[in-house]
């Protein structure tokens, strides 16, 4: 029997799972004891309140403590040799060669224009809880356009303000079009003290198809030979949910931006956090950085950066503002744009894209589903009639009792065509029940792909899960078609070492000439867990090719 607790889950599992287990040293009048409130962890990722569970989870609370202690569990295991590590048996799609029955969520996927067999994703592996040094940045490989894995592994360390932390998850992949330069963006901090003292950051890393390919594949720091920190701090600041692009952009030439979330403790305090959206672009071969450039200005509470390149050189950076969080009233929120021109490093002033009086709230969920979620948009830039058109969609629910319960959530889209001054009224592209986790691409060929989950295939309890991708005219801005990826619908809750507790933060599509490449998680295979007795449904990282307009 599930029990539902506010603050134990949906968008509140990572405040309760830290609050009063996590002490913020910071600077001046506070002191190490001062602890922060619960909903500012509601806000930080998933990864670190796992690693708190897992270094300490008899002071994490209710179901994390449980999710803590298995973890924990399973690190004594592996390290007595209790394991087979053998596999178990397959499913379609399914992107990751993992023998040990853990899991994978949070993807990230890009393909190279100039050469789509060249393919990355990116996700949050959970067999970094067996790496002797705690990196868990899952990334996988393809050369022949996805249909087969070519290698694997995890990120490895970065020098974060001249420590090497080990990657943290929050995976962001970026492949250089013309180059099929591949890059990585993430969380790194201290996976057995993430509160403690020490200096966290932004990692970013630089490679090659050839290279992963012919690396070792693990840890293994051959794979990765460029990273660096994009951003770095330490308490009282934590940085958090970054993103990042890599593109031409004007004189500039070929560069990275990199966008995330500083959150600066301000208590002591029932809500004692302050965040802003932070800006860094780095040159092609992460050789320099900018200094940080903030991006929302005097907004207080802000989260889920996005950051593109467009077509035209210009730099895009999209970021909602939560309104009402912070005051314990109903939860607005508000997504906002910069942009900056062709090579510059300076941004115009922020334009509203939409109010959202019903987003999916921070300490919110589904009314069938006990997963962390939150309102998360995100954009993309397409040219149309030679000028650039700004996309952006977001999940938003259909009603909220008790401004808590997200009831038929349901996907917008909007766009704008003056560089974010005007945007066009929302129209809802999903077609009927739940819907969330939305992502979008724009495909050169004049399409744009959107993908998210949803639960409309089980119009009896509204719980199991499936991917939907949804074909969008881009200058007619109308759905063309939608097409069901999976099938059978996905049990969220099967996993064994998370159960329902947590699939991502996010899922993300790449589209380029009528294809479109999706990446998400399931839990279809059966593998024995740490390759002993009953094989179970575990969370696995799974890629879809599909065309435009049709399955591929």
């Amino acid at each position: 029997m599930r029990v539902r607790r506010r603050g134990l889950v949906g968008a509140t599992l990572a405040s309760a799972a830290i609050a009063g287990v996590i002490a913020w040293p910071a600077a001046g009048e506070l002191e190490r004891g001062t602890r922060l409130g619960e909903r500012g962890f509601g806000h930080l990722s998933q990864t670190v309140a796992l690693h708190q569970a897992a270094a300490d989870p008899q002071a994490a609370p209710g179901q994390l403590r449980e999710v803590g202690e298995r973890m924990r569990d399973l690190q004594d295991a592996v390290r007595r040799g209790r394991h087979g590590g053998q596999g178990g048996g397959g499913a379609p799609d399914v992107f990751n060669a993992d023998t040990l029955g853990l899991p994978q969520n949070e993807e990230s996927v890009n393909a190279c224009r100039s050469n789509p067999r060249v393919l990355l994703e990116g996700t949050n592996d959970y067999r970094g809880l067996v790496d002797p040094q705690g990196n868990v940045t899952g990334w996988y490989l393809s050369l022949d356009g996805g249909r087969r894995l070519a290698n694997e592994g995890l990120l490895p360390p970065a020098p974060i303000g001249g420590v090497d932390q080990p990657s943290g998850g929050d995976p962001v992949v970026a492949i250089d079009e013309q180059s099929c330069d591949l890059y990585m963006v993430d969380l790194n901090f201290d996976p057995e003290d993430p509160e403690g003292g020490a200096t966290n950051g932004i990692g970013v890393y630089k490679s090659s198809a050839a290279r992963l390919a012919s690396c070792p594949g693990g840890p293994d720091p051959s794979c990765w030979p460029q990273r660096r920190a994009a951003a770095a701090s330490a308490p009282p600041h934590f940085l958090d949910k970054p993103w990042g692009d890599v593109g031409v952009s004007g004189r500039a030439g070929r560069v990275v931006w990199v966008t995330y979330t500083d959150f600066l403790t301000t208590g002591p305090g029932p809500v004692d956090f302050t965040t802003s959206i932070n800006a860094v672009r780095c040159d092609a071969q992460l050789t320099r950085c900018t200094d940080p450039i903030l991006i929302s200005g005097g907004d207080r509470d802000v989260q889920f950066s996005d950051v593109t390149i467009g077509p035209d050189g210009r730099t895009y950076v999209t970021w909602s503002e939560v309104q009402g969080e912070l005051e314990e009233t109903a939860q607005t929120f508000i997504h906002k744009v910069r942009v900056a021109k062709p090579g510059s490093t300076t941004f115009g002033p922020p334009h509203v894209i939409a109010s959202e009086p019903l987003a999916i709230p921070f300490g919110g969920f589904l009314h069938a589903n006990d997963f962390r979620v939150t309102t998360v948009q995100k954009h993309d830039v397409a040219m149309v009639d030679g000028r650039p058109r700004i996309f952006d969609v977001w999940d938003a629910c259909s009603e909220r009792p008790l401004d808590t319960v997200c009831v038929e959530p349901v996907i917008k889209l909007t766009y704008s065509d003056d560089l974010g001054a005007h945007w066009s009224t929302p129209q809802i592209v999903s077609s009927g029940g739940d819907n969330y986790f939305p992502t979008v691409s724009s495909d050169t060929a004049g399409s744009l792909a959107g993908a998210w989950f949803t639960n409309r295939y089980d119009p009896q309890f509204h719980n199991r899960q499936d991917v939907e991708l949804a074909s969008v005219d881009a200058r007619r801005v109308r759905v063309d078609d939608r097409d069901r990826l999976t099938s059978p619908s996905n049990e969220t809750e099967a996993d064994p070492l998370l159960g329902g507790a947590f699939i991502g933060d996010y899922i993300e599509v790449f589209a380029d000439r009528g294809r479109a490449w999706t990446g998400y998680n399931a839990n279809y295979r059966q593998v024995p867990l740490l390759g002993q007795g009953t094989p179970l449904p575990q969370q696995d990282n799974y890629l879809t090719v599909a065309s435009l307009g049709g399955r591929g």
